[in-house]
């Protein structure tokens, strides 16, 4: 950057700058950039929630690391599905105390803390109102639902994803005690339908509950 001085009414000095040609060309190259990379982006979005096509088909493992897991999306364009079943998540872990003792632990209600972050809140956050359900919901489509095996090549990220969501939320310990495993739970009810309908509709929970996920260190790199 350069500046030129210049003489202003009573003789006041004011520096005028200008930017040189290779910081200009720097800034245009990153503003080419951001530019560029958000465009791919917005328009990997585009295509994973549009309705089949031969560009989304043609490079559908491209859109699905993109995508997936932190920017999936649960809608579709032309075609909305909305929710017909309340979905809850629960967890608890299994700690160990320094005279080598394992406990397990009571569950945890995971969605009730987001529903109560919600309640009242005139701008609730996107976090609490669809990052643990997502991530459920990543985990249900990658994996069979009668032995919770991976039916997917994703199924491994989904394991990782939504075990890292709930030890944020747990800590390095539980209760002054180093967890040592960690189990889920979901529950899953459907809605009643309106008082007018003469549909019957069970609104029991059903419970689907998973093996218990080992806890190491690396589960918690990159965590707060």
């Amino acid at each position: 950057m350069t500046g030129h001085t210049m003489t202003g009414q009573g003789g006041e000095h004011a520096v005028a700058r200008t930017w040189s040609l290779p910081a200009l060309t720097v800034l245009c190259a990153a503003a080419t950039l951001l530019i560029g990379g958000t465009g791919l982006f917005l328009a990997a979005l585009f295509l994973h929630v549009a309705p089949s096509n031969a560009l989304s088909q043609r490079y559908q493992a491209q859109l699905n690391d993109v995508v997936y897991p932190e920017f999936e999306q649960n809608w579709k364009l032309f075609a909305p599905n909305p929710l017909q079943q309340n979905l809850t998540v629960d967890a608890r872990v299994q700690t160990i105390s320094d005279g080598g003792r394992v406990l397990t632990r009571d569950w945890v209600a995971l969605t009730a803390q987001d529903l109560a972050a919600i309640r009242h809140n005139p701008v609730p956050s996107h976090v609490d109102q669809n990052l643990l359900r997502r991530a459920w919901d990543f985990y249900d489509s990658t994996h069979s639902a009668q032995d919770s095996t991976a039916v997917g090549a994703r199924g491994k990220s989904a394991e990782e994803y939504l075990k890292r969501i709930a030890l944020q939320r747990f800590g390095r310990t539980f209760q002054g005690e180093r967890i040592l495993q960690i189990q889920f739970r979901s529950g899953t009810a459907d809605i009643a339908p309106p008082k007018w309908s003469k549909e019957q509709v069970s609104t029991e929970v059903r419970y689907r509950e998973l093996s218990w996920w080992p806890v190491g260190q690396d589960d918690y790199r990159g965590l707060l």
